[in-house]
């Protein structure tokens, strides 16, 4: 079974009022990459995956987690 990787990049990208350019610019990537990961089709890399963390304020276990598999 293929494992699902979901994330909470959009939610916490709004409740701290951030667009999906303002996000990009933080952490380097296109909007395209952003929206890509929110609509999970794109898995980060780890060094994205930790930007991102930072930038929303989390870590990389509270933005990202693989359907089934405890956190």
């Amino acid at each position: 079974m293929k494992k699902v990787v979901h994330n909470k990049v959009r939610i916490l990208r709004r409740s701290l009022d951030l667009t999906q350019e303002q996000l990009a610019d933080i952490v380097d990537v296109t909007r395209l990459t952003i929206i890509s990961i929110e609509k999970g089709r794109y898995e980060p890399s780890v060094g994205l995956a930790i930007g991102l963390a930072k930038a929303l304020h989390t870590t990389v276990e509270e933005l990202f987690w693989i359907e089934g598999v405890e956190k």
